[in-house]
Protein backbone atom coordinates (compact mmCIF):
# COMPACT_ATOMS: atom_id res chain seq x y z
CA UNK A 1 0.00 0.00 0.00
CA UNK A 2 1.19 3.30 -0.94
CA UNK A 3 0.29 6.57 1.25
CA UNK A 4 0.01 9.29 -0.52
CA UNK A 5 -0.63 13.11 0.73
CA UNK A 6 -1.95 16.19 -1.20
CA UNK A 7 -0.80 19.30 -0.49
CA UNK A 8 -0.80 22.21 -3.59
CA UNK A 9 -2.38 20.03 -6.05
CA UNK A 10 -5.99 20.08 -5.32
CA UNK A 11 -7.14 18.38 -8.32
CA UNK A 12 -7.76 14.96 -9.72
CA UNK A 13 -5.98 15.10 -13.33
CA UNK A 14 -2.64 15.76 -14.34
CA UNK A 15 -1.47 14.26 -10.79
CA UNK A 16 2.41 13.19 -11.42
CA UNK A 17 1.96 11.10 -8.28
CA UNK A 18 -1.22 9.55 -9.58
CA UNK A 19 0.74 8.23 -12.86
CA UNK A 20 3.59 7.08 -10.29
CA UNK A 21 1.22 5.12 -7.97
CA UNK A 22 -0.64 3.40 -11.14
CA UNK A 23 2.90 2.26 -12.48
CA UNK A 24 3.25 0.28 -9.04
CA UNK A 25 -0.02 -1.59 -9.08
CA UNK A 26 -0.53 -0.99 -5.55
CA UNK A 27 -3.41 0.01 -3.47
CA UNK A 28 -3.23 3.97 -2.15
CA UNK A 29 -4.71 5.75 0.56
CA UNK A 30 -5.04 9.79 0.09
CA UNK A 31 -4.91 12.19 2.35
CA UNK A 32 -4.98 15.77 3.47
CA UNK A 33 -3.76 16.79 6.54
CA UNK A 34 -5.18 20.14 7.91
CA UNK A 35 -2.03 21.36 9.67
CA UNK A 36 -2.27 23.69 11.81
CA UNK A 37 0.75 25.85 11.44
CA UNK A 38 -0.74 26.40 7.62
CA UNK A 39 -4.38 26.97 8.51
CA UNK A 40 -4.94 28.45 11.42
CA UNK A 41 -7.80 29.85 12.68
CA UNK A 42 -6.54 33.42 11.90
CA UNK A 43 -6.26 32.29 7.98
CA UNK A 44 -9.21 30.18 7.96
CA UNK A 45 -11.29 33.38 8.09
CA UNK A 46 -9.29 35.04 5.85
CA UNK A 47 -9.51 35.50 2.46
CA UNK A 48 -7.05 33.32 1.50
CA UNK A 49 -8.16 30.93 4.18
CA UNK A 50 -11.49 30.42 3.50
CA UNK A 51 -10.80 30.25 -0.66
CA UNK A 52 -8.16 27.49 0.08
CA UNK A 53 -10.81 25.48 2.43
CA UNK A 54 -13.60 25.96 -0.71
CA UNK A 55 -11.00 24.86 -3.05
CA UNK A 56 -10.02 21.72 -0.68
CA UNK A 57 -13.90 20.88 -0.17
CA UNK A 58 -13.96 21.31 -4.15
CA UNK A 59 -11.26 18.41 -4.21
CA UNK A 60 -13.56 16.25 -1.79
CA UNK A 61 -16.49 16.35 -3.86
CA UNK A 62 -14.09 15.12 -6.73
CA UNK A 63 -12.75 12.43 -5.17
CA UNK A 64 -16.66 11.47 -4.33
CA UNK A 65 -17.66 12.08 -7.52
CA UNK A 66 -15.26 9.20 -8.70
CA UNK A 67 -16.12 6.65 -6.66
CA UNK A 68 -13.02 7.32 -4.27
CA UNK A 69 -11.68 8.45 -0.85
CA UNK A 70 -10.01 11.08 0.28
CA UNK A 71 -9.58 11.12 4.00
CA UNK A 72 -9.14 14.07 5.41
CA UNK A 73 -7.20 14.60 9.02
CA UNK A 74 -5.85 17.64 11.24
CA UNK A 75 -2.83 18.23 13.22
CA UNK A 76 1.05 17.75 12.45
CA UNK A 77 2.19 15.84 9.88
CA UNK A 78 5.61 15.24 11.34
CA UNK A 79 3.33 13.03 13.60
CA UNK A 80 0.59 11.90 11.41
CA UNK A 81 2.36 10.47 8.19
CA UNK A 82 4.37 8.07 10.10
CA UNK A 83 1.70 6.98 12.19
CA UNK A 84 -0.81 6.55 9.19
CA UNK A 85 2.24 4.57 7.13
CA UNK A 86 2.80 2.49 10.27
CA UNK A 87 -0.98 1.40 11.20
CA UNK A 88 -1.06 0.84 7.13
CA UNK A 89 1.74 -1.17 6.43
CA UNK A 90 2.29 1.45 3.48
CA UNK A 91 5.48 0.16 1.19
CA UNK A 92 6.23 3.75 0.63
CA UNK A 93 5.39 7.17 0.82
CA UNK A 94 4.52 9.74 -1.86
CA UNK A 95 4.06 13.33 -2.01
CA UNK A 96 4.67 16.52 -4.65
CA UNK A 97 7.79 18.56 -3.92
CA UNK A 98 7.15 21.47 -2.20
CA UNK A 99 10.10 24.49 -1.78
CA UNK A 100 9.12 26.77 1.34
CA UNK A 101 11.38 26.97 4.22
CA UNK A 102 8.31 25.07 6.77
CA UNK A 103 7.89 22.76 3.72
CA UNK A 104 11.52 21.38 4.30
CA UNK A 105 11.54 21.72 7.19
CA UNK A 106 8.65 19.23 8.05
CA UNK A 107 9.64 16.52 5.07
CA UNK A 108 13.42 16.68 6.01
CA UNK A 109 11.80 15.59 9.46
CA UNK A 110 9.32 13.26 7.75
CA UNK A 111 11.61 11.34 5.63
CA UNK A 112 14.01 11.43 8.94
CA UNK A 113 11.48 9.29 10.55
CA UNK A 114 10.09 7.43 7.86
CA UNK A 115 13.89 6.29 6.72
CA UNK A 116 14.18 5.00 10.29
CA UNK A 117 11.12 3.24 10.22
CA UNK A 118 12.87 1.62 6.97
CA UNK A 119 9.45 3.48 4.41
CA UNK A 120 10.97 4.78 1.30
CA UNK A 121 9.47 8.61 0.19
CA UNK A 122 9.33 9.67 -2.78
CA UNK A 123 8.92 13.21 -3.82
CA UNK A 124 7.87 14.42 -7.44
CA UNK A 125 8.20 17.51 -8.88
CA UNK A 126 5.03 19.15 -9.91
CA UNK A 127 4.71 22.90 -9.26
CA UNK A 128 6.94 24.43 -12.04
CA UNK A 129 6.90 23.73 -15.75
CA UNK A 130 10.36 23.65 -15.70
CA UNK A 131 11.96 21.70 -12.69
CA UNK A 132 14.37 24.11 -11.11
CA UNK A 133 17.04 21.36 -11.05
CA UNK A 134 16.66 19.93 -14.53
CA UNK A 135 16.62 23.12 -15.78
CA UNK A 136 19.94 24.26 -13.67
CA UNK A 137 21.71 20.97 -14.95
CA UNK A 138 20.35 21.55 -18.82
CA UNK A 139 22.10 24.85 -18.56
CA UNK A 140 25.49 23.40 -17.97
CA UNK A 141 25.75 26.58 -15.25
CA UNK A 142 27.89 26.65 -12.30
CA UNK A 143 25.93 29.38 -10.61
CA UNK A 144 22.72 30.30 -10.86
CA UNK A 145 20.94 32.47 -13.02
CA UNK A 146 20.42 35.76 -11.13
CA UNK A 147 18.87 37.69 -14.18
CA UNK A 148 15.35 37.06 -15.24
CA UNK A 149 16.37 37.57 -19.49
CA UNK A 150 18.84 34.81 -19.93
CA UNK A 151 16.92 32.50 -17.56
CA UNK A 152 13.90 33.45 -19.81
CA UNK A 153 15.87 32.33 -22.98
CA UNK A 154 16.60 29.38 -21.82
CA UNK A 155 13.79 28.17 -19.77
CA UNK A 156 12.12 28.66 -23.33
CA UNK A 157 14.45 26.45 -25.56
CA UNK A 158 13.79 23.94 -21.93
CA UNK A 159 10.34 24.11 -22.17
CA UNK A 160 9.61 23.87 -26.23
CA UNK A 161 12.29 20.70 -25.75
CA UNK A 162 11.34 18.83 -23.03
CA UNK A 163 7.77 19.96 -22.36
CA UNK A 164 6.04 17.32 -20.69
CA UNK A 165 2.16 16.82 -21.61
CA UNK A 166 -0.19 16.51 -18.83
CA UNK A 167 -0.52 13.16 -17.66
CA UNK A 168 -3.70 10.75 -18.72
CA UNK A 169 -3.88 8.87 -15.59
CA UNK A 170 -7.18 9.41 -13.49
CA UNK A 171 -7.84 8.90 -10.05
CA UNK A 172 -10.60 6.02 -11.47
CA UNK A 173 -7.57 4.32 -12.33
CA UNK A 174 -6.79 3.70 -8.75
CA UNK A 175 -7.60 1.74 -5.89
CA UNK A 176 -8.14 4.33 -3.03
CA UNK A 177 -8.10 3.21 0.93
CA UNK A 178 -10.54 3.91 3.62
CA UNK A 179 -8.08 5.56 7.11
CA UNK A 180 -7.98 3.33 9.87
CA UNK A 181 -10.86 4.77 12.30
CA UNK A 182 -9.18 4.80 15.91
CA UNK A 183 -6.49 7.16 13.31
CA UNK A 184 -9.52 8.88 12.06
CA UNK A 185 -11.02 9.55 14.87
CA UNK A 186 -7.80 10.73 17.03
CA UNK A 187 -7.10 13.15 14.21
CA UNK A 188 -10.83 14.23 13.06
CA UNK A 189 -10.87 18.17 11.84
CA UNK A 190 -12.39 20.79 14.20
CA UNK A 191 -14.90 21.31 11.72
CA UNK A 192 -16.42 19.83 8.09
CA UNK A 193 -15.61 21.34 4.79
CA UNK A 194 -19.29 21.72 3.96
CA UNK A 195 -19.19 24.89 5.56
CA UNK A 196 -16.68 26.53 3.16
CA UNK A 197 -18.21 25.24 -0.24
CA UNK A 198 -20.69 28.02 0.08
CA UNK A 199 -18.02 30.51 0.86
CA UNK A 200 -16.69 31.07 -2.35
CA UNK A 201 -17.43 30.99 -5.69
CA UNK A 202 -15.94 28.17 -7.74
CA UNK A 203 -16.07 27.73 -11.38
CA UNK A 204 -14.44 24.61 -12.70
CA UNK A 205 -10.89 25.75 -13.15
CA UNK A 206 -11.26 24.27 -17.00
CA UNK A 207 -13.71 26.11 -17.87
CA UNK A 208 -12.31 29.36 -16.62
CA UNK A 209 -9.19 28.46 -18.47
CA UNK A 210 -10.85 27.88 -21.86
CA UNK A 211 -12.80 31.35 -21.51
CA UNK A 212 -9.39 33.11 -21.05
CA UNK A 213 -8.20 31.91 -24.35
CA UNK A 214 -11.54 32.65 -26.15
CA UNK A 215 -12.29 36.38 -24.49
CA UNK A 216 -9.15 37.36 -23.27
CA UNK A 217 -5.63 35.87 -24.90
CA UNK A 218 -6.09 37.82 -28.42
CA UNK A 219 -5.87 41.17 -26.40
CA UNK A 220 -3.99 40.32 -23.47
CA UNK A 221 -0.45 41.60 -24.31
CA UNK A 222 -1.90 45.29 -24.80
CA UNK A 223 -4.39 45.25 -22.38
CA UNK A 224 -3.23 43.19 -19.61
CA UNK A 225 -2.39 46.43 -17.32
CA UNK A 226 -5.80 47.82 -17.93
CA UNK A 227 -6.63 46.82 -14.73
CA UNK A 228 -9.82 48.50 -14.36
CA UNK A 229 -11.14 46.33 -17.44
CA UNK A 230 -10.30 42.99 -15.60
CA UNK A 231 -8.35 41.58 -18.70
CA UNK A 232 -6.04 39.11 -16.63
CA UNK A 233 -6.94 35.58 -16.38
CA UNK A 234 -8.47 34.61 -13.22
CA UNK A 235 -5.87 31.36 -13.11
CA UNK A 236 -3.49 32.11 -10.49
CA UNK A 237 -5.74 31.02 -7.58
CA UNK A 238 -6.50 28.06 -9.52
CA UNK A 239 -2.77 27.32 -10.48
CA UNK A 240 -1.31 28.19 -6.82
CA UNK A 241 -3.32 26.06 -5.22
CA UNK A 242 -2.69 23.00 -7.72
CA UNK A 243 -6.69 23.07 -8.79
CA UNK A 244 -5.51 23.42 -12.13
CA UNK A 245 -1.84 22.31 -13.03
CA UNK A 246 0.35 24.48 -14.57
CA UNK A 247 1.46 21.85 -17.79
CA UNK A 248 -2.83 21.61 -18.50
CA UNK A 249 -3.10 25.16 -18.97
CA UNK A 250 0.24 25.52 -20.91
CA UNK A 251 -0.50 22.76 -23.08
CA UNK A 252 -3.74 24.45 -23.90
CA UNK A 253 -2.41 27.24 -24.94
CA UNK A 254 0.91 26.13 -26.89
CA UNK A 255 -0.63 25.99 -30.10
CA UNK A 256 -2.09 29.69 -28.99
CA UNK A 257 -0.59 32.60 -31.84
CA UNK A 258 -1.03 34.98 -29.13
CA UNK A 259 0.23 32.77 -26.11
CA UNK A 260 4.24 34.58 -25.76
CA UNK A 261 2.92 37.33 -24.07
CA UNK A 262 0.98 35.07 -20.96
CA UNK A 263 3.67 32.48 -21.03
CA UNK A 264 6.13 35.05 -20.11
CA UNK A 265 4.49 35.32 -16.91
CA UNK A 266 4.42 31.70 -16.46
CA UNK A 267 8.08 32.21 -16.78
CA UNK A 268 8.26 35.12 -13.98
CA UNK A 269 6.34 32.05 -11.82
CA UNK A 270 9.59 29.91 -12.63
CA UNK A 271 11.67 32.04 -11.94
CA UNK A 272 11.01 32.64 -8.41
CA UNK A 273 10.57 28.95 -7.99
CA UNK A 274 13.63 28.65 -9.29
CA UNK A 275 15.01 31.30 -6.47
CA UNK A 276 13.64 29.94 -3.94
CA UNK A 277 15.78 26.77 -4.63
CA UNK A 278 19.39 28.45 -5.65
CA UNK A 279 19.48 31.59 -3.90
CA UNK A 280 20.51 30.96 -0.49
CA UNK A 281 19.26 34.13 0.48
CA UNK A 282 15.92 34.12 -0.59
CA UNK A 283 13.63 33.67 2.69
CA UNK A 284 16.91 35.34 4.44
CA UNK A 285 17.18 38.86 3.08
CA UNK A 286 14.92 40.67 5.90
CA UNK A 287 18.42 39.09 7.77
CA UNK A 288 20.58 39.89 5.37
CA UNK A 289 19.90 43.36 5.46
CA UNK A 290 19.55 46.30 8.19
CA UNK A 291 16.13 46.99 8.13
CA UNK A 292 15.59 48.68 11.52
CA UNK A 293 15.88 51.97 10.27
CA UNK A 294 12.37 51.17 8.53
CA UNK A 295 9.40 51.54 10.37
CA UNK A 296 5.47 50.82 10.73
CA UNK A 297 4.40 54.16 11.39
CA UNK A 298 1.75 54.89 8.20
CA UNK A 299 1.33 50.57 7.86
CA UNK A 300 -2.33 50.64 9.51
CA UNK A 301 -3.42 53.04 7.12
CA UNK A 302 -1.61 51.14 4.33
CA UNK A 303 -3.30 48.08 4.82
CA UNK A 304 -6.79 49.59 5.37
CA UNK A 305 -6.70 52.04 2.52
CA UNK A 306 -6.51 55.28 4.28
CA UNK A 307 -3.25 56.73 3.16
CA UNK A 308 -5.12 59.65 1.22
CA UNK A 309 -3.69 58.43 -2.18
CA UNK A 310 -6.84 57.11 -4.65
CA UNK A 311 -5.06 54.32 -6.20
CA UNK A 312 -3.25 52.90 -3.36
CA UNK A 313 -6.71 53.13 -1.33
CA UNK A 314 -8.77 51.88 -4.01
CA UNK A 315 -6.35 48.81 -4.45
CA UNK A 316 -6.49 48.23 -0.77
CA UNK A 317 -9.59 47.87 -0.30
CA UNK A 318 -10.74 45.68 -2.71
CA UNK A 319 -8.02 43.13 -1.18
CA UNK A 320 -9.82 43.80 1.60
CA UNK A 321 -12.99 43.12 0.53
CA UNK A 322 -12.58 40.52 -1.94
CA UNK A 323 -9.44 39.13 -1.52
CA UNK A 324 -8.40 40.28 -5.13
CA UNK A 325 -5.99 42.86 -6.47
CA UNK A 326 -4.89 43.19 -10.45
CA UNK A 327 -1.04 42.24 -10.85
CA UNK A 328 0.08 45.74 -11.18
CA UNK A 329 -1.75 47.75 -8.26
CA UNK A 330 0.50 44.47 -6.09
CA UNK A 331 3.09 46.37 -7.63
CA UNK A 332 2.64 49.80 -7.28
CA UNK A 333 1.13 49.48 -3.54
CA UNK A 334 3.83 47.17 -2.59
CA UNK A 335 6.37 50.04 -3.71
CA UNK A 336 4.35 52.74 -1.92
CA UNK A 337 4.67 50.50 1.30
CA UNK A 338 8.19 49.63 0.62
CA UNK A 339 9.96 52.87 -0.85
CA UNK A 340 7.21 56.10 0.33
CA UNK A 341 6.37 54.78 3.34
CA UNK A 342 10.00 53.08 4.38
CA UNK A 343 8.05 50.58 5.76
CA UNK A 344 9.32 46.62 5.45
CA UNK A 345 8.46 44.44 3.31
CA UNK A 346 7.58 41.72 5.19
CA UNK A 347 4.66 43.60 6.98
CA UNK A 348 2.97 44.12 2.96
CA UNK A 349 4.13 40.74 2.57
CA UNK A 350 3.02 39.02 5.26
CA UNK A 351 -0.32 41.10 4.73
CA UNK A 352 -1.15 39.72 1.31
CA UNK A 353 0.05 36.39 2.30
CA UNK A 354 -3.35 36.59 4.38
CA UNK A 355 -5.53 38.28 2.45
CA UNK A 356 -4.73 37.68 -1.76
CA UNK A 357 -7.14 34.50 -2.42
CA UNK A 358 -4.60 33.08 -5.29
CA UNK A 359 -1.14 33.56 -2.38
CA UNK A 360 1.66 31.53 -2.82
CA UNK A 361 4.28 31.95 -0.16
CA UNK A 362 7.57 31.50 -2.87
CA UNK A 363 5.74 34.08 -5.54
CA UNK A 364 4.51 36.00 -2.98
CA UNK A 365 8.11 36.84 -1.66
CA UNK A 366 9.53 37.16 -5.16
CA UNK A 367 7.04 40.03 -5.91
CA UNK A 368 7.85 41.83 -2.45
CA UNK A 369 11.59 40.99 -2.96
CA UNK A 370 11.33 42.71 -6.46
CA UNK A 371 9.28 46.08 -5.05
CA UNK A 372 11.95 46.27 -2.13
CA UNK A 373 14.95 46.53 -4.71
CA UNK A 374 16.27 43.23 -2.77
CA UNK A 375 17.01 39.67 -4.51
CA UNK A 376 17.99 38.60 -8.27
CA UNK A 377 16.84 40.82 -11.02
CA UNK A 378 15.14 43.31 -8.40
CA UNK A 379 13.87 46.92 -9.26
CA UNK A 380 16.86 49.71 -9.35
CA UNK A 381 16.70 51.03 -5.39
CA UNK A 382 16.26 54.45 -7.18
CA UNK A 383 13.08 53.49 -9.58
CA UNK A 384 9.58 54.05 -7.30
CA UNK A 385 6.73 54.05 -9.06
CA UNK A 386 4.48 57.08 -8.99
CA UNK A 387 0.93 56.04 -7.74
CA UNK A 388 -0.82 59.26 -9.35
CA UNK A 389 1.11 58.52 -12.70
CA UNK A 390 0.54 55.31 -12.76
CA UNK A 391 -3.03 55.10 -12.13
CA UNK A 392 -3.02 57.90 -14.95
CA UNK A 393 -1.73 56.04 -17.11
CA UNK A 394 -3.71 52.45 -16.99
CA UNK A 395 -7.12 54.28 -15.74
CA UNK A 396 -7.43 57.82 -17.24
CA UNK A 397 -10.95 57.91 -16.51
CA UNK A 398 -10.67 56.64 -12.96
CA UNK A 399 -13.14 54.38 -13.77
CA UNK A 400 -11.37 51.57 -10.89
CA UNK A 401 -11.21 54.74 -7.64
CA UNK A 402 -14.56 55.63 -8.14
CA UNK A 403 -15.30 51.62 -7.81
CA UNK A 404 -14.04 50.88 -4.80
CA UNK A 405 -13.81 54.72 -3.19
CA UNK A 406 -17.74 55.89 -4.09
CA UNK A 407 -16.37 59.35 -2.00
CA UNK A 408 -14.65 59.57 -5.31
CA UNK A 409 -17.07 59.58 -7.42
CA UNK A 410 -18.16 63.41 -8.01
CA UNK A 411 -14.12 64.09 -8.96
CA UNK A 412 -13.14 65.18 -12.63
CA UNK A 413 -10.90 62.81 -14.66
CA UNK A 414 -7.90 64.75 -13.12
CA UNK A 415 -8.72 65.15 -9.71
CA UNK A 416 -9.75 61.53 -9.13
CA UNK A 417 -6.33 60.62 -9.52
CA UNK A 418 -4.48 63.20 -7.11
CA UNK A 419 -3.59 62.92 -3.88
CA UNK A 420 -6.47 64.17 -1.61
CA UNK A 421 -5.43 66.91 1.16
CA UNK A 422 -4.79 64.34 4.47
CA UNK A 423 -2.37 61.94 2.43
CA UNK A 424 0.03 60.39 4.75
CA UNK A 425 2.82 61.29 2.61
CA UNK A 426 4.14 64.03 -0.15
CA UNK A 427 4.92 61.54 -3.02
CA UNK A 428 8.01 63.70 -4.50
CA UNK A 429 9.65 63.92 -0.70
CA UNK A 430 8.97 60.58 0.02
CA UNK A 431 10.85 59.57 -3.18
CA UNK A 432 13.54 61.51 -2.73
CA UNK A 433 14.08 59.88 0.81
CA UNK A 434 13.33 56.32 -0.02
CA UNK A 435 16.40 56.83 -2.86
CA UNK A 436 18.68 58.31 -0.09
CA UNK A 437 17.52 55.72 2.77
CA UNK A 438 17.67 52.07 -0.07
CA UNK A 439 21.44 53.22 -1.29
CA UNK A 440 22.31 53.47 2.08
CA UNK A 441 20.88 50.54 2.95
CA UNK A 442 22.62 48.64 -0.05
CA UNK A 443 26.08 50.38 0.71
CA UNK A 444 26.03 48.91 4.21
CA UNK A 445 25.13 45.10 3.21
CA UNK A 446 28.01 45.28 1.03
CA UNK A 447 30.07 46.95 2.59
CA UNK A 448 29.62 44.96 5.80
CA UNK A 449 29.39 41.30 4.02
CA UNK A 450 29.96 41.93 1.00
CA UNK A 451 27.39 41.51 -2.46
CA UNK A 452 24.96 38.69 -3.01
CA UNK A 453 25.12 37.28 -6.24
CA UNK A 454 22.45 38.79 -8.04
CA UNK A 455 22.19 42.27 -6.84
CA UNK A 456 21.89 45.29 -8.47
CA UNK A 457 25.08 46.44 -8.87
CA UNK A 458 26.99 43.30 -8.54
CA UNK A 459 27.59 42.69 -12.14
CA UNK A 460 25.27 40.95 -13.71
CA UNK A 461 23.95 42.02 -16.72
CA UNK A 462 20.81 41.01 -19.18
CA UNK A 463 23.22 39.21 -21.32
CA UNK A 464 25.42 36.89 -18.98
Amino acid sequence: MILFVHRKDLRVTDMPAFAYIARTGLPSLHLFILDPAILNAERARAHSGLRFLGLLARLQSLYRHHGQTLNLVCGTPEEIVPQIALVHEATEVVFHRDNTPYARHRDTSIHETLHRLGIPLTTISDQPLADPEELHRYAGRQSPYKVFTPFYRKWSEFVHTYFQPPVTTRLADLRTLVLDESIRQRYAPPYSLERFRGDVRLEAPEERLERFIADKLPDYAQRRDSYADDATSGLSGYINSGSLSVRTVCGKLLGEPDFEPWRRQLAWRDFYLYQSVFDPLFFEYEHYYDLSGLGDRHFEAWRKGRTGIPIVDAAMTQLNETGSMPNRLRMVTAMFLTKNLLAPFTLGEQTFRMMLTDADNVLNRGGWLWSASLGYDAAPYFRIMNPVTQSETWDPSGEYIRRWLPGQRGLSDRDVHRPLPHAVVDLKASRARAIEVYKRLIAEARARIGVPDGQPGSGDSADE
